[in-house]
């Protein structure tokens, strides 16, 4: 356990330094984008603010609902089929078997919500068009 320590305090750290440059480098390329954009575009055109789309991944939120829909079923999946076929589980004694079961039910359950937000997604392009 102490190992696992180790390592996620290096990945902290590494982690929060590496922000830390971003924020500071992504900073110098907003105030040169905002100068150049400045000199092009009437003030009119910041009168109601700046408004922020993103356009990269516009069904972010339905893709997170259904994985974290998939993986609460995963969990829940997993628990039923433990709790019908281990009678020794009820006693609260966990094994390996267990434990795989659990693991398995989760990446089932969240693979299928993504494969669910998916179909979704394509229906609503296929609407649009």
């Amino acid at each position: 356990m102490n190992e696992l320590m180790i390592v996620a305090n290096v990945a902290i750290v590494f982690g929060v330094i590496y922000k830390l440059f971003e924020l500071y480098a992504r900073r110098k390329e907003r105030m040169m984008l905002i100068e150049k954009l400045g000199d092009k575009l009437p003030p009119e055109a910041f009168k109601d603010g700046i408004v922020y789309r993103s356009a990269s991944c516009p069904f972010g939120g339905l893709r997170w609902g259904c994985l974290l829909i998939g993986l609460g079923m995963g969990l829940l999946l997993g628990y039923l089929i433990v709790f019908f076929t281990d009678p020794e589980y009820r006693g609260y004694q966990v094994q390996e078997t267990i434990s795989t079961i659990y693991g398995a039910s989760v990446l089932l359950g969240g693979g299928i919500g993504l494969v669910v937000s998916y179909m979704i997604e394509v229906r609503q392009l296929e609407k649009k068009k």
